[in-house]
C-alpha cells in the first residue's frame, strides 16, 4: 500500500513537472517581457555630459594595454588544471567586441557605466567566454557602456528606443577611439551578441566606409539579421564559405523542439535598414561549425565547447560533442549538451550560450578567415 501511494506521488509530481513545462514553454515569453520591463520612463543624461571617455582605460573591459584585459582568458585544461597565464603579443589583427545585456534590474533604462556588483559578475563572465575567442590572432578591445536594460530591447516603445540610442551612442564612440588606435590597414574582427549584435548591425552600416578593405569578418551574434533588410544596408553578405572575407556570420541557437517566439514577435515585420520589411524566410544563418550559410555538422566537427563550473567561474574545452545545422533561420544544436541549470531561455534557447557552445571553432574561423584575408593583401 505505501509503496503503491508513493507510486501515485511520484507519478502526480511528474505531470505537475511535465504541465509546468509545458505552460513555461507556451507563455515563458510574455511572462519574460512582463518581469523585464524598466520602470518608469526614459531619463535621459544631462546635456553635459558628453559619455564614457574612452582615453581612460577604467572604461575598457579588454585592451591590449591597461583595463582589465579580460579577453585574454583561456579555458582550464582537460584535466582541470587552470591555463597557463597568456604571453602578451602584438597581434595581426585588432577584434572590437561588445558585450550583451548583463543588466537585469528594472531600477532604470540604462545600465551605470560600472554597474551593481551582481551585473558586473556577469559582463566579466561573457567577455571572458565570448570575446576570447579571438584572443589568439588578434588583440581584443571591449568597451563598457550604457548598455539598455534587458527590457528595452524586448519591447517596441518610445522609452525602449531612447535607451538604446543611449547605449548605440557609447559603442559608437568606443569604436571610433579603437580605430584610431589601430595602425593604417590593420585587419579588423568585429564581434557583439545579443544586445551586442543589435548595436553591432547599426556600427558596420554606419562606419561602412571606414571598414572598406579592412573587416576579415563580423560576428554578429545572437540577434536575428535579414539578407535583403539588413545586410544590403552594410555592404557585407552572409559568409557564403570558411575562407570568405567581410562577410558576416549570425546565427541563435536553439534545441528542439524550437520555440522562437521571443525572437520572432519583435522582430519579423519590423524595417531594416534599407527600409525593407523583415522576414523569416530570409533570417541569417551561418553555422559556425562550418563557416556556411545553412550548414549542417556533427558534433565530431566542433572544435570545442565550453564546458563551466558549477559556480561558472571558469570552464573546460570539450570538442565532438555539440552539432549544429541551419533550419528556417535558427541554428539547431545537438550532441552531448552541458548541463547549463536554469539559463536556457524560454523554447528551448540556448541564447546565453551562442559562443560557448562553439568556441574553439570560433576560434578556428577567425584564424582560418585572416589568413584568407592576408593571403590577398
Amino acid at each position: 500500500m505505501l509503496a503503491r501511494r508513493f507510486l501515485g506521488c511520484v507519478f502526480l509530481l511528474t505531470l505537475l513537472a511535465v504541465l509546468g513545462a509545458f505552460l513555461f514553454y507556451q507563455f515563458g515569453a510574455s511572462f519574460l517581457v512582463r518581469q523585464a520591463t524598466p520602470q518608469g520612463h526614459f531619463q535621459a543624461p544631462a546635456a553635459s555630459d558628453s559619455g564614457p571617455d574612452y582615453a581612460d582605460s577604467a572604461n575598457w573591459l579588454s585592451k591590449p594595454v591597461g583595463g582589465l584585459n579580460l579577453a585574454e582568458w583561456r579555458p582550464d585544461l582537460p584535466d582541470g588544471t587552470p591555463a597557463p597565464p597568456p604571453i602578451l603579443r602584438p597581434r595581426n589583427a585588432a577584434t572590437f567586441y561588445i558585450h550583451p545585456t548583463t543588466y537585469l534590474e528594472r531600477a532604470r533604462w540604462n545600465a551605470p557605466l560600472v554597474p551593481d556588483a551582481t551585473s558586473e559578475g556577469r559582463t566579466q563572465t561573457f567577455v571572458r567566454s565570448q570575446a576570447s575567442a579571438f584572443n589568439e590572432v588578434s588583440d581584443v578591445w571591449a568597451p563598457r557602456y550604457r548598455q539598455a536594460a534587458f527590457g528595452a530591447f524586448l519591447l517596441k516603445s518610445a522609452d525602449a528606443t531612447q535607451a538604446l540610442d543611449l547605449a548605440y551612442r557609447d559603442v559608437l564612440m568606443a569604436f571610433d577611439a579603437f580605430l584610431a588606435a589601430q595602425p593604417a590597414g590593420k585587419p579588423l574582427i568585429l564581434a557583439g551578441h545579443s544586445q551586442g549584435a543589435l548595436h553591432l548591425s547599426r556600427l558596420l552600416a554606419d562606419r561602412r566606409a571606414m571598414l572598406k578593405g579592412r573587416l576579415v569578418a563580423a560576428y554578429v551574434v545572437g540577434w536575428p539579421l535579414s539578407a535583403t533588410a539588413d545586410l544590403p544596408a552594410m555592404g557585407r553578405t552572409a559568409c557564403a564559405s570558411p575562407e570568405e572575407t567581410g562577410c558576416i556570420l549570425s546565427w541563435q541557437s536553439f534545441a528542439e523542439p524550437a520555440n522562437p517566439a521571443l525572437v520572432m514577435d519583435s522582430w519579423v515585420g519590423t524595417r531594416g535598414a534599407n527600409g525593407r520589411v523583415r522576414q523569416r524566410r530570409d533570417m541569417v544563418c551561418v553555422n559556425p561549425l562550418t563557416g556556411t550559410s545553412g550548414g549542417a555538422a556533427r558534433p565530431s566537427a566542433n572544435l570545442g565547447t565550453l564546458v563551466p563550473s558549477a559556480d561558472y567561474s571558469t570552464a573546460t574545452s570539450a570538442p565532438g560533442t555539440v552539432g549544429a545545422r541551419c533550419d528556417n533561420g535558427l541554428l539547431l544544436v545537438d550532441g552531448s549538451l552541458p548541463r547549463v541549470g536554469g539559463f536556457v531561455l524560454p523554447g528551448n534557447n540556448y541564447h546565453p550560450f551562442d559562443y560557448a557552445l562553439f568556441w574553439g571553432s570560433i576560434r578556428a574561423d577567425a584564424a582560418r578567415r585572416l589568413a584568407a584575408f592576408r593571403a590577398t593583401r
